[in-house]
Parts: C-alpha cells; sequence; structure tokens
C-alpha cells in the first residue's frame, strides 16, 4: 500500500510523455489525458488517507506536475496560437516559479514546489482547459489561468522568501 502513491506519480510521468506521440485532442488524447488526472488527484490523497505521505512522493508528484505541463505546453502551443502578451506573460510567470524553486535551492538545499490551495487551483485551471478547448474562446481561457498562475506564482514566491523553514504543505500566506 506505501508504494501506491509513488506508482501512481511515476505512472503520471509516463503517461504525460505518451501524450507527446498521440493525436492532440483526439480520443486516446483525452483518455491517456483524465488518467492523468486521475492519478494526481489520487496519490496524494492515498498518501495522506493512508499515512504514507513521504518526501520522496512529494518531490514525484511535483517532477510529474512539472513533466505534464511542459508536455502539454509542448502539445498545445502550436494548437492554441497564443498571441505574444500571453506567451511573454507566461514566460514572466516561469521566471518567478524558478526565482522561488531557486530560493528554495539556496535557502534549504532541497528541491519543493509548495501546495498551496493556489497552486492547487491554477493545477485545476490548466487540467480542465484542454476539456473546455473546444467549448469556449482560447483566449478567454488563458487570460484567466495566467492570471491565477500569476497570484499563486507570487505567493509562492512570498511564502518562500519570508519562511524560515520550508513548508512545502502550507496552505496560502493568508493562512497560519
Amino acid at each position: 500500500m506505501k508504494s501506491i502513491p509513488n506508482f501512481l506519480s511515476f505512472s503520471r510521468m509516463l503517461l504525460s510523455l505518451v501524450l507527446l506521440v498521440v493525436k492532440p485532442l483526439s480520443i486516446v488524447f483525452y483518455v491517456l489525458y483524465i488518467a492523468c488526472g486521475l492519478s494526481d488527484m489520487l496519490d496524494g490523497y492515498i498518501a495522506r488517507r493512508t499515512g504514507v505521505s513521504s518526501r520522496l512522493g512529494a518531490k514525484l508528484d511535483t517532477v510529474a506536475d512539472l513533466i505534464m505541463t511542459i508536455v502539454l505546453f509542448v502539445i498545445l502551443y502550436p494548437i492554441v496560437h497564443l498571441t505574444k502578451v500571453i506567451v511573454i506573460w507566461i514566460i514572466v510567470i516561469g521566471l518567478i516559479r524558478v526565482s522561488s524553486i531557486v530560493i528554495v535551492l539556496m535557502k534549504y538545499k532541497s528541491f519543493a514546489i509548495l501546495h498551496t490551495y493556489g497552486n492547487k487551483i491554477t493545477g485545476m485551471m490548466m487540467f480542465i482547459f484542454p476539456l473546455l478547448m473546444p467549448f469556449l474562446q482560447v483566449s478567454v481561457l488563458l487570460y484567466i489561468i495566467c492570471i491565477m498562475a500569476s497570484l499563486s506564482a507570487l505567493e509562492e514566491l512570498a511564502i518562500n522568501l519570508t519562511s524560515s523553514a520550508l513548508e512545502v504543505d502550507k496552505h496560502s500566506i493568508f493562512i497560519k
């Protein structure tokens, strides 16, 4: 039972990479994509529910999330036709996130992305983006995601700059 959450995170890494070789927005893509999303929801839930949370598991989850985000960007970039404003905005968000990671590396000699509510909401919005693309105006979805991603990236950076200890499960800067 202890290895199930780590297996789910690792499977998300592999399934994310498989997305690179299937036709974007096809039935196979959506099946694999939803499996990735389910594994993301289940790994943390199972780990907390069964009391087998670990630092390795948290890192695997973070790496799996990063891989999935990068893979989605690579797949969707040619389809979405991003404007220069959105591309610059995404780069700025990425620079904020990298700055936060570097601060964690320097302060705590560790790699971590915090599990804040803002990051969870951003992740959920990014997850539903491909599912909503056929039904809603893509540019509106992108602006909403970029706003939330900016807020969560800035919050995480502020937490990492001001905290005296690494708090991976800090839910928000507004909650003690």
